[in-house]
């Protein structure tokens, strides 16, 4: 299995910060990706970053790079994961929206369906505030072209807001991070665990 990590935004991404400028999502995304992948390579996984450059690079991109790993080793062994912190307004002032959530595309495959669900899990088990759509089916659909054009099982994680004051307080301490990073690293171990059964 291979997991590949995608790092959202670049530096030169506008806007995508919290209004009193502790948080961009560029560099936190690529810290936590850096965090996942070191802690996946220690468990013996194969995983990487399909993004190591700091500036954006489009999605018709960032899907070509992810397909081009799964028409190497085979889309049943390849997992993508797209790290994001969500906001609920233009980045301008603080919101009063909280919490973790999924996204998945409309045609998001089986697979992808299982690989929310335990991401959902290790993201409980961190005490992590949870959004859901459902308690029957907690991801949020969307028409995400990393998810809905990549041929590996694909999910978007919205890690806390970062336009609310108490989640970005929670997300640049040392704990926090350690928390978004241990329930990505959970839920893929999980999903690999549970796909080999």
């Amino acid at each position: 299995m291979i997991v590949l990590l995608d790092n959202g935004h670049g530096v030169n991404t506008p806007g995508k910060r919290s209004p009193d400028g502790r948080l961009l999502e560029y560099a936190y995304a690529r810290e936590i990706a850096h965090r996942i992948e070191s802690r996946l390579d220690e468990e013996g996984i194969n995983c990487k970053r399909i993004v190591p450059e700091e500036t954006d690079v489009n999605l018709n991109e960032r899907v070509r790079r992810v397909n081009s790993v799964c028409r190497e080793h085979g889309a049943d062994d390849v997992l993508l994961v797209s790290i994001h912190v969500n906001a609920a307004g233009d980045g301008s002032q603080w919101m009063k929206a909280r919490g973790w959530q999924t996204c998945l595309s409309a045609n998001a495959s089986k697979a992808s369906k299982r690989f929310a669900r335990t991401l959902y899990e290790a993201a409980g088990a961190e005490g992590l505030k949870l959004r859901m759509y459902t308690s029957r089916e907690p991801w949020f659909v969307q028409n995400l072209a990393v998810c809905r054009d990549t041929l590996c099982p694909a999910v978007l994680t919205e890690n806390l807001f970062m336009d609310n004051r108490e989640d970005v307080n929670y997300l640049l301490e040392e704990a926090g991070k350690q928390a978004i990073a241990s329930l990505h690293v959970k839920g893929i171990i999980n999903y690999i665990e549970k796909r080999d059964e």
